[in-house]
C-alpha cells in the first residue's frame, strides 16, 4: 500500500491527483454540530442505517442471504434484483461513513463476519455476483445482469472500509476481484466491449488505484471509458434490443459526445467515472467532452430540483429507445417525470468531481440543490420510507407512481421497494455530506456547503486549521465562520456565494469587506487570519418566484417558489378539503411570507401565500371557457423534500400565477 499521506482518508482520494484543482478533506475532519444536517446525520446513524440493515440482512431484503447461498452456507433462491449485491455494499458504505465520523462501533458491528461471508461467496478466480452464481446465468452473457455495477460498489466500499478502519479483509476481496476484471476486459475483445452498463466500476477502479498505487487499475478504468461507443450499434446477444445505442451511452464515443443521453443513472455514473480518470490523466479531450455533457444535462435537461431523467420510457430518435433517461432539451413533464433518486444523487456525484477538477462554484451549486431537494425527497421524515421516482406534480386519478412502476406502483413512500438501489444510495449520501462541505486549495480552504459544523484538518502544506460554522441554514441566511486555530502565515478562505444570493454582505470581525461579492462564485479572502477571527455572511432569504425557459411548454405561465436553496411545493393537506391541486393559482401581487414551524415535520420553514382557487368544470377533455370565479385563500407552501409525510396527498411544484 501507499505510505500514509495526509488526506488519504477521504471520500474521493484526490490528494495525489495532479489535475484536481481542489482536494478532499478526510472523512471525519468535518462533523455536523447543530441544525439541519446535524439532525439528518443523527437520524442516519440512529434510524436509517439500523432499519436498512435489518431489512437487508433479513428475509425481506434478502441481500445478505444471497451471499450466504452463494457461499454454500444456506439453501435457497436468489431474491431481489440482479443488482442487489450493490445495494448491500452501499448500505455497508453508509455505515462506514458514520463510523468514520463518530467512531460508533455499533454501526459496523458484525462487519468482519459479513466480509468473511462475502469472501466465501467469491469464486476462486475472483468473480462475484450472487444472482449470476446462484441462478447459473453464465458470466458476461447479458449487460443487464449488472455484474459490473455490483463490482463497482464492492470495490468502492472496500476502499473506504480500508481508509477508515485500516483493515484489509474487504480490500483483499476487492483487489482479487479487480484483478479478475483486468484479466477479462483488458484484452478488449469485441464480444465484451458492450459491457459497462451502469458503470459504477469506473469510479471504483480509480479509487482502487488511488488506494493501492497500482496503475493497472487506472488503466482498466480508462479502458471502460474507451469502450463506450467502440462497437457497431447492431443487435448483439449480450444486449437486449431496448438497451442498445444511447440507452447505454454506446452510440457515440464519450470523447465525441455533445449531450447527456440514455439512462440517467448510468450516464451520470459514466461521466463521474470519466471525471475521475481525467483527474489522474489530465486528458483535455476528456474534460472538454464532460463540460459539453454537463451543459446539456444541467442547462437544458435538469429539473428545478436538480433532478435528472425526464421520462420512464421514451425515445431519443428512431434508433434509440430510452428507459429511465434523458430525452429532448426542455422536454420536462411534471406529473410523469421519472427523476430516479439514484440519478439525482449521481448528478451530485458528477458535480462533486467537476468541482474538484475545476474549483468552480457552479458545480457546488448543483450539489447543494440536489442535496436539499431531489435527493432528500427520496426518504421520509421518519427515515424508514422511500421514493424511487420523484415527480414534480401528483394528482389523484392520474397515474400515481413515486416508486418504480415496474416493481411497486404507489403514490406514497414505501418501507421497502423491490428495486432497492435508491434507498441505500441516499442513506450513504446523507452519511457523507460533511465530506463535501469543504475542499482544500493550494493557498487555503474553500467552503462548499453551509451548515452548523466543526472542521479540524490540515492545509495541503501540513499546517493545521480549525473552523466552526454557526448557522441555522437553510432556514436562515446568516452564517458565521469562527477561526479556532490557524497558521501564522496568510492563507485564503474561499466562501461560496450562491447564485440566488444577490445582495449578500460579507463581514470580517464586524467590518464589511471591500471585495466584490458576486453570486455564483467563490469569494476569495486572502489575509493573515488569527484564532478568534469571525467571517460572517448575510445572505438574503426572501422567497422568490422562479419561471422556466419559454421552451419548457409544461411550465409556461407557471411559477415555482424558492427560498434559499430550497424548492417549495403546495400540498393538499394545506388546502381546503376537496380542493384539487389543479384548482390552485398563485396571486403574484401578494407578498410571500416565511414562517418557521418548529413542530411541523421536524422543524421547517413554510411560505405563506395568497392563493386563488378555481373549480374546473367536469366537462370533458375540451370545453368552452367561462369567466372564472375565484375563491381567495391563504395557504402554506412546504419544502419539496418534505411533501408526502402527512398521508396520501396531491402536490405540485409549479403553479399558474395571476397578476392584477
Amino acid at each position: 500500500m501507499i505510505a500514509t499521506i495526509p488526506h488519504r482518508r477521504s471520500i474521493t482520494d484526490t490528494s495525489q491527483s495532479t489535475f484536481a484543482q481542489s482536494k478532499s478533506i478526510n472523512i471525519g475532519d468535518c462533523q455536523w454540530t447543530e441544525g439541519f444536517w446535524a439532525k439528518k446525520f443523527r437520524q442516519c446513524e440512529e434510524v436509517m442505517i439500523p432499519y436498512m440493515g435489518a431489512l437487508l440482512q433479513g428475509d425481506i431484503g434478502h441481500a445478505y442471504n444471497n451471499f450466504k447461498i452463494a457461499a454454500g452456507l444456506m439453501q435457497g433462491e436468489a431474491k431481489g434484483m440482479l443488482w442487489h449485491d450493490g445495494d448491500f455494499y452501499k448500505w455497508m458504505e453508509a455505515a462506514i461513513h458514520v463510523y468514520g465520523n463518530t467512531g460508533n462501533e455499533s454501526v459496523i458491528a458484525g462487519f468482519d463476519d459479513i466480509i468473511k461471508v462475502i469472501g466465501q461467496a467469491q469464486e476462486a478466480d475472483g468473480y462475484l455476483s450472487t444472482h449470476v452464481q446462484i441462478k447459473g446465468l453464465g458470466r458476461w452473457t447479458k449487460v443487464t445482469n449488472h455484474e459490473l455495477y455490483n463490482s463497482g460498489h464492492l470495490i468502492t466500499g472496500a476502499c473506504l472500509h480500508f481508509r477508515v478502519t485500516g483493515k484489509t479483509n474487504w480490500l483483499d476481496i476487492a483487489i482479487k476481484h479487480a484483478d479478475y476484471l483486468g484479466d477479462v476486459f483488458e484484452p478488449q475483445t469485441e464480444a465484451l466491449a458492450r459491457f459497462g452498463f451502469n458503470p459504477s466500476q469506473i469510479m471504483a477502479l480509480v479509487e482502487l488505484y488511488r488506494t493501492t498505487g497500482e496503475k493497472r487499475y487506472l488503466k482498466l478504468a480508462e479502458t471502460f471509458v474507451n469502450m463506450r461507443g467502440s462497437v457497431p450499434l447492431e443487435l448483439h446477444p449480450s444486449v437486449p434490443y431496448w438497451f442498445t445505442g444511447d440507452q447505454c451511452q454506446m452510440k457515440t464515443p464519450l470523447r465525441q459526445e455533445t449531450e447527456a443521453t440514455g439512462h440517467a443513472v448510468t450516464g451520470m455514473y459514466l461521466y463521474a467515472g470519466a471525471a475521475d480518470v481525467y483527474a489522474e490523466t489530465g486528458e483535455k479531450e476528456l474534460l472538454d467532452a464532460l463540460k459539453r455533457i454537463w451543459s446539456s444535462a444541467i442547462e437544458r435537461k435538469m429539473y428545478i430540483t436538480g433532478a435528472l431523467g425526464q421520462v420512464h420510457h421514451g425515445a431519443r430518435d428512431d434508433q434509440n429507445m430510452i428507459h429511465e433517461g434523458f430525452v429532448d432539451d426542455y422536454l420536462m413533464p411534471n406529473s410523469t417525470a421519472y427523476n430516479e433518486t439514484c440519478a439525482n444523487i449521481a448528478n451530485a456525484m458528477f458535480n462533486w468531481r467537476m468541482l474538484s477538477i475545476t474549483g468552480e462554484a457552479k458545480y457546488a451549486e448543483i450539489i447543494e440543490l440536489v442535496l436539499f431537494n431531489s435527493a432528500l425527497v427520496g426518504i421520509s421524515a421518519d427515515g424508514k420510507h422511500y421514493f424511487y421516482a420523484n415527480p414534480l406534480r401528483m394528482t389523484h386519478g392520474a397515474r400515481e407512481y413515486t416508486n418504480d412502476p415496474d416493481c411497486t406502483e404507489s403514490a406514497e413512500r414505501e418501507p421497502y421497494i423491490p428495486c432497492f438501489c435508491c434507498p441505500p444510495n441516499l442513506v450513504r449520501t446523507i452519511a457523507k455530506v460533511s465530506g463535501w462541505a469543504y475542499s482544500l486549495r493550494e493557498d487555503g480552504i474553500a467552503i462548499n456547503l453551509y451548515g452548523g459544523n466543526k472542521l479540524k484538518t490540515t492545509f495541503l502544506d501540513g499546517a493545521q486549521i480549525e473552523l466552526a460554522q454557526v448557522t441555522d441554514y437553510p432556514w436562515e441566511g446568516r452564517v458565521e465562520v469562527q477561526i479556532k486555530a490557524c497558521p501564522d502565515t496568510p492563507f485564503s478562505l474561499y466562501a461560496r456565494i450562491p447564485a440566488w444570493a444577490e445582495g449578500t454582505r460579507v463581514f470580517i470581525n464586524g467590518t464589511e469587506v471591500n471585495e466584490p461579492v458576486a453570486p455564483g462564485t467563490f469569494l476569495r479572502l486572502h489575509r493573515g487570519w488569527r484564532a478568534g477571527d469571525r467571517l460572517t455572511l448575510e445572505m438574503p432569504m426572501e422567497p422568490r418566484l422562479v419561471e422556466g425557459h419559454p421552451r419548457i411548454e409544461e411550465v409556461r405561465n407557471q411559477v415555482a417558489v424558492m427560498r434559499g436553496p430550497l424548492v417549495y411545493c403546495i400540498e393538499s393537506p394545506d388546502l381546503p378539503e376537496g380542493t384539487s391541486i389543479l384548482d390552485v393559482y398563485l396571486s403574484g401581487d401578494h407578498p410571500l411570507r416565511p414562517v418557521h414551524q418548529r413542530e411541523l415535520l421536524g422543524g421547517i420553514t413554510t411560505i405563506s401565500a395568497e392563493l386563488k382557487l378555481r373549480k374546473h368544470p367536469d366537462a370533458g377533455m375540451y370545453h368552452r371557457m367561462q369567466r372564472p370565479e375565484w375563491e381567495r385563500r391563504e395557504a402554506s407552501f412546504v419544502p419539496y423534500y418534505a411533501w408526502s409525510n402527512r398521508g396520501k396527498s396531491e402536490m405540485t411544484v409549479w403553479v399558474p400565477v395571476l397578476w392584477s
